[in-house]
């Protein structure tokens, strides 16, 4: 098993966990990413969601972000 800082805990697989609602998450893979973060959107599996967290050096909330789309392209 390895554990990366903010990131995953990858385990050797197959893997099975049982989720908080009894349900059970199934992965066949070699090794498998669990997210620990709680951002990823493939719950309880990684999808490297924690990569794009906000840093202590980002843009002010009120100055665009590099990542907004264009003014001509925003939806209306």
């Amino acid at each position: 098993m390895s554990v990366e800082p903010q990131g995953p805990v990858l385990v050797e697989g197959p893997v099975e966990i049982v989720m908080e609602d009894g349900t059970v998450a199934r992965s066949d893979r070699f090794v498998v990413a669990v997210c620990t973060c709680r951002r990823s959107r493939i719950q309880p599996w990684c999808d490297t969601s924690h990569r794009r967290r906000e840093r202590a050096d980002s843009p002010r909330a009120d100055s665009p972000r590099a990542d907004s789309p264009p003014e001509d392209r925003k939806p209306r």
